[in-house]
């Protein structure tokens, strides 16, 4: 069933890990576009740096399995045994009634479960490396992961990277400035900004 809501619109970044999907989102929040993020909720600990209601909406698995049974997540998932991810039907009503369109940040699966859920009022992008062999050196250079951990992200990117085809626009960031420009004209285009 498609989620509705007058002029309300989405736009919904995605890719596998390292892309640059984040410093995608972050770039075009800074511009002059009506834009606001969607702050999604997750059923695990806060980190150190992270803060309730900016980075997410943290729920204990049980107030998350609440919410699922309520039917106030538009899309969710659990990502690993016990550790649930989710877009509350609250915060998207927040951001449109604020006049805005939601953009999100968000992996493969959930883009493609979003397009889904708004169809035609989404405008989803896979944000894509212009190579494997880039992603791989982008993920030893964020120096965030063991070996073993870019394997992992590596051989998760060859499956999400079948999935592209499935979005409405592939962006190729091999030059980050570039990217910026292509994703602000594509937001304005969609948005009618």
């Amino acid at each position: 069933m498609l989620y509705k809501m007058e002029k309300g619109k989405c736009i919904i970044f995605s890719a596998p890990s390292g892309a640059g999907k984040t410093t995608i989102v972050h770039h075009l929040l800074k511009q002059n576009i009506p834009l606001e993020f969607s702050i999604s909720a997750c059923s695990r600990a806060a980190r150190s740096n992270e803060k309730e209601g900016v980075d997410y909406y943290f729920l204990s698995p049980e107030a998350f399995q609440e919410k699922i049974q309520n039917n106030e997540f538009i899309e969710w998932e659990e990502v690993y045994p016990g550790h649930f991810y989710g877009t509350l039907r609250s915060e998207i009503e927040r951001i449109w009634e604020a006049k805005k369109a939601v953009i999100f940040d968000v992996d493969v699966v959930g883009g493609l479960n979003l397009k889904k859920q708004f169809g035609p009022q989404a405008l989803a992008v896979f944000v894509q490396a212009p190579s494997i062999e880039e992603l791989k050196k982008r993920l030893q250079e964020r120096s965030t992961d063991s070996p073993e951990k870019i394997q992992l992200r590596i051989a998760k990117a060859n499956k999400e990277m079948q999935y592209a085809a499935s979005f409405d626009l592939v962006l190729i960031n091999s030059d980050l400035e570039q990217a910026f420009e292509k994703a602000e004209k594509l937001v304005r285009d969609f948005l009618g900004v």
